[in-house]
Parts: structure tokens; C-alpha cells; sequence
């Protein structure tokens, strides 16, 4: 009975082990592509699990944590522009008491950096919020560092 007892118990723990992991509903991926011997073109993908969405990097004050993209300085490189996004869609949220930008499924920014080397590797962090209809998450910071050769 002890040992029947014992099983069932470590099955119960390893079931509830499995439902309360960290969610992780987005992941990142990165790619850069010369357009010139001095420019090129950064490409950061998001990723998104089904049902959840992340924030337009134009959300307005009040709202949720617009997602931002922080470059660390470098001699070999200087960004031209603002990081573009494709189009967001937009719609009211309950949550927010206003409307927000979002993008489901995936999404692609794109950097145009001037290049001051040959080859160079770009970094800095990304800060995102991902959100379904029944909750958000805490806002994450992800470091990147993306070749360009």
C-alpha cells in the first residue's frame, strides 16, 4: 500500500510540475544581410505561441509595454532610422481601456545600420510584452547579438 501510495504521489508531483513551467510564449531569432559594402539590413524575429501577441513599438501612454529595442553603441556601426515594423493590428482592449497595436503569429523589425567595418557583430536587448485574453505576462528583456559579415 506504502509503495502504491508513494507512486500516485510522485505521479501527482510530476503532473503539477509540468503545468506550473514558465511560459514562454515567444522566441526571438535574429539575421542581418549586407544590402552594400557599408550598410545592411538587421532582421529580428519574434516568434508568437498561438492566442498570445505582442505590442506595436507605437503604443501610447497608459497602455501596455510597447516593444523596444535597445542597440549597445559601437565604433564599427551606426543605426539609420528608427527600427520599422510592418503593420500592426489594432483594436480595443478591455484590459487597457484603450486601443493598442499588436502582432499575432510573427512579426519581422528590420534596422538599417552603416557599416564602418567589414564585418561586425550588432548587440543590445530587446523588451517585449506578450499578452492573450485572459492574461499578460511580466515584461521580458532579451539580449541579442547578431553577426554581419
Amino acid at each position: 500500500m506504502k509503495k502504491i501510495t508513494l507512486a500516485l504521489s510522485m505521479v501527482l508531483f510530476t503532473v503539477a510540475a509540468a503545468f506550473a513551467q514558465i511560459e514562454k510564449p515567444v522566441t526571438w531569432s535574429y539575421a542581418a544581410k549586407k544590402v552594400s559594402k557599408t550598410e545592411a539590413v538587421l532582421y529580428l524575429k519574434a516568434t508568437i505561441d498561438d492566442k498570445w501577441h505582442i505590442y506595436s513599438q507605437n503604443v501610447k501612454d497608459g497602455g501596455p509595454v510597447k516593444t523596444t529595442f535597445a542597440f549597445s553603441p559601437s565604433k564599427d556601426f551606426s543605426l539609420v532610422g528608427k527600427t520599422a515594423e510592418p503593420k500592426a493590428i489594432t483594436k480595443y482592449e478591455d484590459t487597457f481601456k484603450m486601443n493598442v497595436s499588436f502582432f499575432e503569429k510573427t512579426v519581422v523589425f528590420q534596422q538599417k545600420v552603416k557599416l564602418n567595418k567589414a564585418a561586425t557583430t550588432v548587440k543590445g536587448k530587446v523588451e517585449f510584452m506578450v499578452c492573450n485574453d485572459r492574461q499578460c505576462l511580466p515584461p521580458e528583456e532579451v539580449a541579442f547579438s547578431i553577426p554581419v559579415k
